[in-house]
């Protein structure tokens, strides 16, 4: 908020004071006071307002001749109505009176200017410096709060470097304006009043690694943005004219809401008076503008797909037709990473995730890069990094990775209601284990900090360490579903309820895999031998860790049961490497599919054949085409089922960010 000073008056010698317009000085008549004075009367000059008020009781009377007491409850206020045309311009008397003296009088004469730091606080996408001065310098979440807000800078519109824009202190184009939020210091004062006074802009020295300031010259070519605040430049003295004057700046973000990172970066004007050089400054005015560094916003499978992202290997020309076929279908753009860029990593889903930043003159998806770096590591630089494409990542980037800091193990649900609690960009999911052990792991401390610390989608835990990879995408989905969405949840007792009355049916002999067209051998497996509670076959362990769950997520996302689509599925064991049991799909694992509109890409199951189709198949289509979904199964056997992942494990999808604005919601 914006601070005057207190004005000290001496009698019977001139007090020069300076008033910014829209600030109130307090003018201490009572500590200025000769000694036996008990009244004291104010006359002002035209363009000065005086406010007097005593308390208690509190009450105002307008400027004139009348006597007031001298008391301890006294206050009196000024303001300037309109900035000087030279110093020292405006005039207030202040005449003391004594029982037994005659009145002593002190002058005071008053420069007022006006100095406005402007941002877009109202958040409609401009700037729109106003007289009237406003608290600034807090930042308020909700439809009706207030502050700026501040993207990162973290695409990269230079051609010529490989680096985000936030890495250097340059403006290559326009462009890169685009990405920064503006802010106009106004100034109107006397000719000759920056000879004895100074205007410093200046950031916390523990936010100055944060923020990147640039003045903008009169032409406002990329070569006339001079930095003037950033890394190890917490201050800047300004170089300004008097009379009436307007600067631009442009502010970026350097680094993202983290775990010692609130996001609030603030701006400050400070007016230093200079006018004894043996003297030290005195600050005479100071405001701030409270910024918010924009946050990283992931989207659900509900949100309208854009573009669609796989790598080409050595065995999935069949899968990549069929990919192409579903995306225009969705009329959505598909974009193949080719062979020599994959380096034969064909899980797109666990290297990256794409989000979004926004404020509210700008928006752009943002690549979150995950720290697996496998094959895929110099995708989301090489390919995605680039005008008006972001990239943020987060955790060690060589050692102490596990695969729990894959992204397939990174999920967010559509907006939910949790009681009177309203999560309007859905909730983070992240998999974890079930408790701390020698042997369990979890994602990286240092990736669960970055996603909390934005706020906006609040993280839920599940458990997913009893599965063989441990992602989340292995046992959940959500589906848009007439103005709503379901979760589809993976249930080895529905498989295991389905083959039984196949079974009774007289079907026990129809085969699991039959029609596998695979370079390997895949044995297949008679219903009969899948519906009996064996050890590799029996739902009761991966269904039970499944249960815990889903009340788990009805309880984090206030979920019903009808919510829910539990979508047949068997699991069986197998031993990682440390010597632990885990789960892995037996199937191709119909859960983890892509999600584009209305239309599903779902693995092939390769189910028992009843009656010339798919029982597995037929069963997901009664499901989820009475919600209005289009089921495309897809043959994913040999290129992902057989080295343990699926369709969504393979995929990664760009969407269009919420039309709800982050800003407005109560975190």
């Amino acid at each position: 908020m914006a601070q005057g000073t207190v004005i000290h008056v001496t009698p019977e010698q001139p007090t020069y004071a300076v008033c910014v317009l829209g600030t109130k000085p307090q003018l201490d008549v009572c500590g200025s006071a000769p000694t036996g004075c008990t009244f004291f009367s104010i006359n002002a000059s035209p363009g000065v307002v005086v406010d007097v008020a005593h308390s208690p009781p509190a009450k105002k009377n307008p400027t004139g001749s009348s006597k007031w007491p001298l008391d301890p409850g006294l206050e009196v206020s000024l303001r300037m109505r309109a900035a000087s045309s030279s110093m020292g311009d405006q005039k207030v008397q202040i005449s003391y009176y004594g029982p037994q003296t005659n009145p002593v009088h002190a002058l005071l004469y008053l420069t007022g200017v006006e100095i406005t730091l402007s941002a877009d606080i109202t958040r409609t996408g401009k700037v729109k410096p106003t007289k009237a001065r406003k608290n600034q310098s807090t930042w308020t979440w909700g439809p009706r709060g207030q502050g700026a807000i501040l993207l990162v800078n973290c695409d990269r519109d230079n051609p010529h470097t490989s680096a985000m824009d936030c890495t250097d202190d340059r403006v290559p184009d326009g462009a890169d304006v685009q990405d920064m939020s503006l802010v106009t210091l106004s100034t109107r004062t006397p000719w000759d009043f920056f000879s004895k006074h100074q205007l410093v802009l200046h950031v916390a020295k523990s936010e100055m690694d944060r923020v990147r300031v640039f003045q903008a010259g009169r032409g406002k070519q990329p070569s006339g943005y001079q930095v003037i605040l950033g890394p190890q430049q917490p201050s800047h003295l300004l170089e300004l004219p008097g009379g009436q004057h307007s600067t631009d700046f442009y502010v970026e973000g350097l680094t993202f809401p983290d775990a010692n990172f609130p996001g609030l970066i603030f701006l400050t004007i400070s007016l230093l008076s200079t006018a004894n050089p043996e003297l030290p400054k005195t600050l005479v005015f100071q405001d701030s503008v409270a910024f918010r560094v924009a946050p990283w916003i992931m989207t659900p499978n509900t949100q309208p797909p854009k573009e669609v992202y796989v790598c080409r290997i050595f065995d999935n020309e069949d899968f990549v037709k069929s990919l192409t076929a579903l995306a225009k279908k969705a009329r959505c753009k598909l974009t193949v990473c080719p062979l020599e860029e994959s380096m034969e990593d064909q899980w797109m889903q666990d290297e990256i995730e794409i989000g979004y930043i926004q404020a509210p003159h700008k928006a752009l998806p943002v690549v979150f890069d995950s720290p697996r770096n496998r094959g895929l590591k110099e995708f989301p630089v090489k390919c995605l990094l680039g005008p008006d494409f972001g990239y943020v990542t987060r955790g060690p980037q060589t050692g102490g990775v596990t695969d729990l800091d894959s992204f397939g193990n990174l999920e967010v649900s559509p907006p939910v209601t949790v009681g009177k609690k309203k999560y309007p960009l859905g909730r983070i999911l992240i998999g974890h284990s079930m408790y701390p052990s020698a042997k369990s792991q979890e994602m990286h401390q240092a990736l669960q900090d970055f996603l909390a610390a934005q706020q906006v989608q609040a993280p839920v835990k599940l458990y997913s360490d009893w599965l063989y990879v441990g992602h989340v995408d292995e046992f959940l989905s959500f589906v848009p579903a007439n103005k709503g969405f379901r979760l589809l949840l993976a249930s080895p007792r529905s498989c295991y309820k389905l083959f039984q009355e196949q079974l009774k049916e007289g079907h026990g002999e129809a085969l699991l895999f039959e029609g596998v067209k695979s370079k390997w051998a895949m044995p297949c497996s008679p219903m009969l031998a899948l519906a009996m509670p064996t050890t590799v076959s029996s739902p009761t362990p991966p269904q039970s860790c499944i249960d815990w769950n889903r009340a788990v997520l009805k309880r984090e996302l206030g979920l019903r049961e009808r919510d829910i689509v539990d979508i047949p599925q068997l699991f069986k064991l197998r031993t990682d490497f440390t010597g632990t049991p885990k789960a892995e799909a037996l199937f191709p694992n119909m859960v983890n599919m892509l999600v584009l509109g209305k239309y599903l890409g779902i693995p092939k199951p390769f189910g028992p054949i009843i009656n010339g189709r798919c029982c597995l198949e037929e069963k997901v289509r009664s499901l989820l085409e009475p919600l209005g979904l289009h089921c495309t199964f897809i043959d994913d056997f040999t290129p992902y089922h057989l080295q343990h992942g699926e369709v969504h494990c393979g995929t990664n999808v760009r969407r269009q960010p919420f039309s709800f604005k982050w800003w407005h919601m109560v975190p």
